[in-house]
C-alpha cells in the first residue's frame, strides 16, 4: 500500500521550481540556471563584487530579470565534509540573501566544482584568459547539476519507508 498522504508535501513531489545556482567567490559569483523540468543546469552569468553589500545589491538587481522560486548556493566543505572558514563566509552571504527574498535558499555541497570546471575548460582548450571569464558560472552549473541529479535520484528511487 502506498501512503501518499504521508509524503504529499515531501519536496520530491512538489511542482518544478525555477531554480538558480550560485557559486560565491571572493571576487565573482557564478550563476547557473536550471531548466523548468529541473533536469539540466546551464551556465548563465556572473556578478563581480568584493563586498557583501555590493554583492547583494547586484544579485537582487539580477534576480529582477527572472522568476526564480529557489536558489541553490554552493557551500565549500572541507575534504572531510566539515565546514571551514570559507563555508562560514558563504553562510554570511546566504543570511543576507535570505533576509531579502521570499523563497528557499538551499545550501549544497560544492566541493571540487571549481576544479572540475577548470579541467573541463582545459580539456576544451579554452585559453587561461577566457577561462577566467567563465569558470565561475561553469562551477555554478556543475554544482547546480549535482543538486538536480540528487532530486532526480530521489524521485526515481523507491523510498524504504513506502510499503509495496
Amino acid at each position: 500500500m502506498f501512503h501518499d498522504a504521508l509524503h504529499y508535501n515531501h519536496p520530491v513531489f512538489e511542482e518544478p521550481k525555477r531554480t538558480l545556482g550560485l557559486d560565491i567567490g571572493t571576487k565573482r559569483t557564478g550563476i547557473a540556471l536550471a531548466d523548468e523540468t529541473l533536469s539540466l543546469a546551464s551556465p548563465l552569468s556572473h556578478i563581480e563584487a568584493t563586498d557583501k553589500k555590493d554583492w547583494l545589491k547586484k544579485l537582487l538587481l539580477f534576480l529582477q530579470n527572472y522568476k526564480i522560486e529557489q536558489i541553490i548556493v554552493g557551500i565549500p566543505l572541507n575534504h572531510n565534509g566539515e565546514e571551514g572558514e570559507d563555508a562560514q563566509k558563504i553562510k554570511q552571504y546566504i543570511a543576507l540573501l535570505r533576509e531579502k527574498v521570499n523563497f528557499p535558499v538551499i545550501e549544497w555541497d560544492e566541493r571540487f566544482t571549481t576544479v572540475q570546471a577548470e579541467r573541463t575548460l582545459i580539456t576544451a582548450d579554452v585559453s587561461r584568459k577566457n577561462r577566467k571569464q567563465v569558470i565561475d558560472k561553469i562551477a555554478a552549473s556543475i554544482m547546480l547539476q549535482s543538486y538536480l541529479d540528487h532530486l532526480r535520484f530521489e524521485r526515481e528511487s523507491p523510498s524504504p519507508w513506502l510499503e509495496k
